[in-house]
């Protein structure tokens, strides 16, 4: 019976250790730091699909917008700074989150101006390509906002686990993760304005 004893006290701790461990925050962690990686990824994803549409709309607009130079060499400069502005999951810092939603923002504003132009071309807006364009370029805007939610949500979990009792212990001892940004919205006034520009 000693030794019956004897072994279920030396196995006792062992066993009320992993289960600490396991309960805070040994898996759920890493696993919630995998999640914000694969949903960032997919946000960079959506964001290099619209970049790869804007050349062909270029294209298809410049052909019946000579005049309208500016604006799509605006364009063509505000995709060249999307396209250099890009972070891995890791290099996720208030200031990195920052420099790319500028880019970003940059380039939904030049893409708005273009939108613009093209309203003063009612033979480009009836052109079968810039329709289809126009269509995928939607359709990638939504595809981006459902990933920014996708990620919004990861980073959420993740800063929670990172932050909130008993998990976070296991965060301060072992892996020292800081919180990650969230997507701002930079002007809430500008973006609390409908848009004007309608299709």
């Amino acid at each position: 019976m000693k030794k019956y004893v004897l072994r279920l006290s030396s196995v006792l701790p062992l066993l009320f250790i992993s289960l600490m461990l396991t309960s805070c925050g040994m898996q759920s962690i890493p696993t919630a730091a995998n999640q914000v990686e694969a949903d960032w990824a997919e946000v960079q994803n959506q964001y290099k699909r619209r970049t790869d549409l804007i050349p062909n709309l270029v294209e298809v607009v410049k052909g019946y917008a000579k005049h309208e130079q500016e604006t799509l060499t605006k364009v063509v400069e505000a995709r060249a700074n999307a396209t250099k502005v890009n972070f891995t999951a890791d290099q996720l810092t208030p200031e990195n989150m920052k420099k790319f939603q500028q880019a970003q923002g940059g380039l939904s504003s030049a893409l708005s101006k273009l939108m613009v132009v093209v309203e003063k071309y009612p033979e480009l807006k009836a052109n079968e390509n810039f329709r289809d364009l126009q269509s995928q370029l939607e359709g990638t805007e939504n595809r981006i906002t459902v990933a920014r939610n996708r990620y919004i949500e990861a980073i959420k979990e993740l800063n929670n686990l990172i932050t909130v009792p008993p998990t976070s212990w296991y965060n301060g001892i072992f892996l020292h993760l800081a919180k990650k940004p969230q997507f701002q919205v930079e002007n809430i006034e500008e973006a609390q304005k409908a848009p004007s520009v309608k299709f």
